[in-house]
């Protein structure tokens, strides 16, 4: 797999846990672009909106529009993929939690 499409792979993952994390199963793109950051990855706003327009047509997140920022819900399928229950190619798989 080449590189970029690895980080790709682990932001989208990112992502899905910081959703499935939160008491309300949401956050606002830059919520998502400071958890993204804190695990090591710079990206920027926009690489942040492009995933979850990515993470949408997989039908893993939906996408509310507030006052011009992407709020993004995850999805019971998202749920599931974000804690190995299910695997989506172009999403890293996450490791068992212990």
């Amino acid at each position: 797999m080449p590189f970029n499409d690895l980080l790709i792979s682990d932001i989208r993952l990112v992502i899905l846990r910081a959703l499935e994390q939160d008491l309300g199963y949401s956050h606002n793109e830059s919520i998502i672009h400071s958890v993204v950051e804190k695990f090591g990855h710079r990206c920027s706003r926009d690489c942040i909106r492009t995933q979850l327009a990515w993470l949408r047509e997989q039908q893993l997140v939906t996408i509310e529009d507030v006052a011009g920022y992407m709020v993004a819900t995850i999805t019971q399928r998202g749920a599931d993929v974000a804690c190995g229950r299910a695997s989506v190619p172009g999403v890293k798989r996450p490791n068992p939690r212990v």
